[in-house]
């Protein structure tokens, strides 16, 4: 109890929940990793294992770190990471790991890890906008004040991640969004910057459909809603249909931890449909305990966010904990057929490297947040013990 009372402050429900998705991450990795280690390592399991557990050790350590930080400190560190991030979003462009079409990895010397720069620029860029919507919100409704300096940033993002990943680009821009409306821009200026950004997508989509070479892309993104409408080939719908056997024979109690089948025959049953596999080894029950988890973290960060005493710390919270639990909730979409396939992961719970580290620092700043709310709580009840 020592150590958690020294090193873990904040919100105790968020730290129940991240460890309860680590645990789970865990048991499912180790589940569903068979024909991967089967297929790279000779069947041995244990090596992606390690991995996952020392990669989900490395972000536990990131998320204490972040949350021992001042949540205020994020203000400047959003422009440095923002700074940063897209010079990188332009290397990955040019220059990244190209897998199926999509240039979306560096590859970070010396540790030979592939780093998604689209990661950074999520968090740089959602730091970034709770930064600039705080600071002008006396000139908030101010069409050149406000919605200039803010449209700028996301058009920029969103457009440097769409080229090789439209699904996050989507999701980054409505969680920008989000952020805008409760930040109070005016909601004609945001029905405009939709407007922008439907008009942008089909002219991008005009090129490449002109020019396939400058958007690769463009060919998958039609493949998968074809196949999502029914409109694709039998062969093309292979992922959904495995999701659906996985689920089924799942269904209503699971097969138990380890006793699933369609782990050798579903494409990623470790990261993109790992929400399939837990519904057919836990069930119903443990499919329902997943999504209750990922809403018991949103509505947490409802509450860091109208405890925050500064707009920024709210803005902060509540733009963080949405990114994850929509995240979430497309991933788990994803894998009962309720949308087309998009390559997203499950937040703490599909295995990766950089993806979850850097979902571990959003939880941080988030129980940064809270930590600075709590505290401040603790000395008004402390001034009013005194004075009475």
């Amino acid at each position: 109890m020592n150590f958690v009372d020294k090193y873990i402050k904040g919100d105790k429900v968020i730290w129940s929940v991240v460890l309860l998705l680590a645990i789970l991450s865990v048991l499912a990795v180790y589940s569903s990793i068979v024909t991967l280690a089967y297929k790279y390592k000779g069947g041995d399991t244990m090596y992606y294992l390690f991995k996952h557990v020392v990669i989900l050790v490395v972000g536990f350590g990131l998320m204490i770190l972040a949350h021992k930080v001042n949540y205020k400190y994020y203000s400047r560190i959003s422009q440095v990471a923002l700074y940063l991030s897209i010079p990188l979003l332009l290397l990955t462009l040019v220059t990244g790991a190209n897998i199926n079409d999509a240039s979306r990895w560096l590859v970070i010397p010396v540790i030979n890890q592939t780093f998604q720069t689209s990661d950074l620029a999520k968090l740089a860029l959602i730091m970034y906008l709770a930064r600039l919507l705080s600071k002008r919100q006396d000139q908030i409704k101010d069409f050149k004040e406000a919605f200039i300096p803010i449209m700028i940033p996301v058009m920029l993002v969103c457009g440097l991640i769409l080229p090789a990943n439209f699904s996050t680009a989507a999701m980054l821009f409505t969680t920008s969004l989000i952020i805008m409306f409760i930040g109070r821009i005016n909601l004609k200026y945001i029905l405009s910057l939709i407007g922008i950004g439907v008009g942008t997508l089909m002219i991008l989509l005009l090129i490449g459909k002109s020019n396939p070479d400058l958007l690769p892309r463009m060919g998958t993104w039609a493949k998968r809603i074809e196949t999502f409408t029914g409109e694709g080939s039998k062969d093309a719908n292979y992922q959904a249909e495995q999701a659906k056997i996985a689920i089924a024979t799942g269904y209503p109690f699971g097969k138990g931890p380890g006793g699933s089948t369609q782990r050798n025959f579903l494409p990623h049953p470790y990261s993109d449909f790992i929400y399939a596999i837990i519904l057919e080894e836990y069930g119903l029950l443990g499919g329902v305990f997943v999504i209750m988890l990922y809403l018991i973290l949103f509505f947490r960060g409802i509450k860091i966010a109208s405890k925050s005493e500064q707009t920024f710390g709210s803005l902060l919270a509540i733009g963080l904990s949405f990114s994850l639990v929509f995240q979430a909730m497309i991933n788990m979409a994803v894998a009962v057929n309720l949308f087309p396939v998009t390559g997203q992961p499950l937040p703490l719970v599909s295995m990766g490297g950089t993806s979850i580290w850097f979902t571990c620092l959003a939880i941080g700043i988030i129980l940064s947040v809270s930590k600075t709310s709590d505290s401040s709580d603790l000395k008004i009840k402390n001034t009013a013990n005194v004075e009475i």
